[in-house]
């Protein structure tokens, strides 16, 4: 009787021979003359627990998706030729039927991964269509700085988009591609006008620096000061010269301005140190005019301001930080004067005088006829009458009314 050990999936025979046992039979995978059976067994056993990691560690992958669709069904493949011939001990049969159970998931990825792509694809068509459009609208317009760096950053949106069809990315990159060229061009050309008009401006502008050098030593303050607000004019006018020259430029320009207007100020401070004599002197006379305020006695206000206006002319200039208040001052007693004198003007006006009492004698007139009228109809007992005649007399009456107060206003 053999001393062999025993194993549920195969054997040693008496002459060192190994046997695995499957569905279709015994299968020989090995011999082991003149060796320990036991040794021999052991070692197909470690063979056979090899593939089953195989195909634990295959299942595992598949299952946490490490693995695509594809490189599954590959890595089935080469683990079932392993399999079929294996030189190992142990349930093979059941391996093969695990690899088996594998396909169906396999089969599910890849539809997955078909309905997936298949919506990246149209994901990708809408962001191309979009990418498109936008670089058409950023063609179209002027926007020279923004407009670059947004084709620049549309163009990696669309390198990291998977492709389309050939035919739909084709037509898509072409209008894309046609927007990008289009714009490069008038930007391009902009900037060639640009520079253009950059050198034109630098002419100009030298010869206004030349002319405001030539002013900045001028003492003729108000004229050249508005000599210097036409060239200012002038200058923003001519627009901007290259970058590098633009800054030098207006320095210079600046500094024959501010020599000037410097200047200037400098003699003005004089004169304002000048000035404030008369101006203590126009404020007494300020103080004297402002008691004519409220106005009471017209006669008597007028006759005073003709005086108080005659000492503020002699009286001269005041510091320019002051004009304003000083003016503003006076010119509230001036105006308060006149308009009392107005107003008594047109109250004793003895034309609209005349004219008052001749419609308040007119309106008496008509009232007193309607009046008559009225008695003769109430005689007739014409009451329709009355009533329409009555609607009258009070009209004319209202009239006569504000006449009267309009001859009170006069008298």
């Amino acid at each position: 009787m053999s001393s062999a050990p025993t194993n549920p999936w195969g054997r040693v025979d008496d002459e060192g021979n190994v046997y695995v046992k499957t569905t279709d039979g015994e299968r020989l995978i090995g011999q082991w003359p003149g060796g320990d059976p036991a040794e021999a067994m052991s070692l197909y056993v470690r063979r056979y627990e090899g593939l089953e990691v195989e195909v634990d560690l295959l299942e595992k992958r598949l299952e946490g998706g490490a693995l695509s669709p594809d490189d599954a069904a590959k890595a089935v493949t080469k683990v079932r030729a392993q399999i079929v011939d294996a030189q190992a001990l142990g349930d093979l049969d059941s391996l093969l039927k695990r690899l088996d159970a594998l396909q169906p998931a396999i089969d599910k990825q890849r539809e997955q991964r078909k309905v997936e792509r298949a919506a990246k694809v149209a994901e990708a068509q809408t962001e191309k269509t979009r990418i498109a459009e936008e670089a058409e609208k950023i063609a179209a317009g002027n926007d020279w700085k923004a407009g670059a760096d947004r084709l620049r950053a549309l163009l990696d949106e669309w390198k990291a988009l998977p492709r389309l069809s050939k035919s739909a990315d084709d037509e898509l990159w072409h209008r894309f591609s046609t927007a990008r060229t289009a714009y490069t061009r008038r930007r391009k050309t902009h900037f060639g006008e640009q520079s253009t008009l950059r050198e034109h401006a630098k002419t100009v502008k030298e010869k206004l620096i030349v002319e405001a050098e030539a002013l900045s030593t001028s003492t003729d303050w108000g004229q050249t000061a508005g000599k210097y607000r036409d060239l200012m004019a002038e200058w923003k006018k001519a627009g901007s010269a290259p970058r590098n020259v633009e800054d030098k430029l207006w320095k210079r320009f600046r500094a024959a301005q501010d020599a000037f207007f410097t200047a200037r100020d400098e003699a003005n401070a004089k004169l304002d140190a000048e000035y404030e004599v008369n101006a203590e002197k126009k404020l007494e006379i300020l103080a004297e005019a402002e008691k004519l305020l409220p106005i009471k006695d017209v006669d008597a206000a007028r006759k005073a301001w003709l005086d108080i206006a005659d000492r503020w002319e002699e009286a001269g200039k005041v510091p320019r930080a002051r004009i304003s208040e000083f003016e503003g001052r006076i010119r509230k007693v001036e105006q308060a004067v006149r308009e009392a004198t107005e107003s008594k003007w047109k109250k004793t006006d003895p034309e609209k005088s005349a004219r008052a009492d001749d419609m308040i004698g007119k309106l008496q007139r008509a009232i007193d006829e309607v009046g008559e009228k009225i008695a003769a109809a109430e005689a007739k007992g014409d009451k329709k009458r009355v009533k329409d005649l009555q609607a009258d007399l009070d009209s004319k009456q209202a009239f006569l009314d504000m006449a009267k107060k309009a001859q009170a206003d006069f008298s």
